[in-house]
């Protein structure tokens, strides 16, 4: 009779099955075993460098560059959504980041903030920190949608930045859908925001 397969080795299974570059969670196992348990074989894992460490609870199955010969580290987003996901909460990219997604600034931040109606916490990845914000009902209105990275993007460039070229650059990036759906979600923005989200949203050449 063949030797049951042991907590450690269900768990490696699995992580192999989903392919190089997952990101991997605690709770993906817990229908394996107890906390505690999942825990010490994820443990035995990191320390065979079968999988890496992002943070408390949070790994990856690394990628490698064959050409390069080097490790990959893994993309904060998937990271983010990762966590986001398991945890059954809501992610908005804020700051330099949503203003670089939109392409409002060349700046490629260090630290990327993301907003969340789950728990808040920081991660440490290299040569950048994920930090996970916790932020009010209103503000997490719009979150996953592009009017709300364009709100965090204006509010992280400020009133005294957000000049007509801003203006013009989003009313030429945005669809016609995109800013009906921004103009529907102004009331979520801040006061002094909401005159310049109706110029944005205003119909004309996109």
């Amino acid at each position: 009779m063949r030797k049951p397969l042991s907590l450690t080795e269900r768990i490696h299974r699995r992580i192999r099955a989903r392919g190089k570059g997952n990101i991997i969670v605690t709770r993906d196992f817990l229908n394996l075993g107890s906390r505690a348990a999942v825990d010490q074989a994820l443990s035995r894992l990191t320390k065979q460098g079968t999988i890496r460490r992002v943070g408390r609870g949070v790994y990856d199955y690394p990628r490698e560059n064959e050409t390069l010969g080097i490790t990959l580290s893994p993309a904060p987003e998937a990271v983010a959504n990762a966590i986001a996901t398991r945890g059954a909460s809501r992610l908005q990219i804020a700051g330099a980041q949503a203003a670089n997604a939109l392409g409002l600034s060349t700046q490629v931040p260090a630290r990327i903030v993301y907003l969340t109606d789950g728990t808040p916490r920081t991660i440490k990845m290299g040569n950048q920190t994920l930090v996970f914000r916790h932020a009010s009902p209103r503000t997490m209105a719009t979150a996953g949608r592009l009017s709300g990275t364009v709100i965090q993007a204006l509010r992280h460039l400020g009133k005294k930045h957000v000049d007509d070229e801003v203006i013009q650059q989003l009313r030429r990036s945005l669809s016609t859908g995109e800013k009906k759906i921004l103009k529907n979600d102004r009331l979520y923005a801040p006061g002094w925001m909401q005159p310049l989200l109706d110029q944005i949203a205003a119909p004309g050449a996109e």
